[in-house]
């Protein structure tokens, strides 16, 4: 079942919106809309150029523009990293490592 677009970003916000978090971007009062883990999208974050503020429980929390500027460096660099895997595997494949010779 499909909900209406109303329920849909209400449920989006839900989460975070209700705690009252702020973006964890220096000099951003934007409420926050994603928890993320620090380990893992911190790499991404310094990619994208944002200075994030030092947080005790290891999570960002975002604003929908900032988490739309990292997801999208996210994806173009898991892009690259796809390709790349995926170029190398065909060349071992055609010199018979994978083929089982």
């Amino acid at each position: 079942m499909k909900l209406p677009k109303e329920l849909r970003e209400k449920k989006e916000l839900a989460g975070v919106a209700n705690k009252g978090k702020k973006c964890s971007v220096s000099d951003c009062t934007e409420p926050a809309i994603r928890s993320l883990s620090e380990n893992k999208w911190s790499s991404y974050i310094e990619k994208a150029g944002l200075k994030i503020e030092e947080s005790k429980q290891r999570k960002i929390f975002l604003c929908k523009i900032h988490y739309k500027e990292v997801n999208k460096l996210r994806k173009s660099q898991e892009k690259i990293y796809q390709k790349k895997g995926f170029l190398d595997n065909a060349s071992t494949a055609r010199k018979g490592k994978y083929l089982g010779e």
